[in-house]
């Protein structure tokens, strides 16, 4: 973690990379599945979020701007979270909007109902 973060402390990294920039994929994931867009939206969203939160990183803490490994392990976990908001907002939009032909098959699934 030093390497990635010189001048942070680890409960500064997990404030702006998780709660702040988790929560922006978070609610980019959900809005971008509630419009019905495809999962390839939200990995174009994240790139430049992944920038965004490398920016507070160096505004804030005076850490390096241009760091691509620490710029990739923050995006990776921006895709991770937007990912999975997607999916959870997809499933569940899936079975609300079709609940005559889908049932939920876990908290990120749905399948055809058996009596469909």
């Amino acid at each position: 973690m030093s390497d990635l973060y010189s001048n942070e402390s680890i409960v500064q990294v997990l404030f702006v990379t998780l709660v702040l920039g988790g929560g922006c994929a978070l609610l980019a994931g959900r809005a971008i599945a509630l419009t019905w867009r495809n999962i390839w939206t939200v990995v174009a969203a994240m790139i430049p979020m992944g920038f965004a939160v490398r920016f507070v990183h160096f505004a804030l803490f005076n850490e390096t701007l241009l760091a691509p490994r620490a710029y990739l392990v923050e995006t990776l976990i921006l895709l991770i979270i937007a990912g999975l908001s997607f999916q959870r907002t997809r499933a569940r939009q899936m079975i609300q909007q079709y609940y005559w032909l889908y049932e939920s098959n876990g908290p990120l699934g749905w399948r055809l109902r058996q009596d469909a």
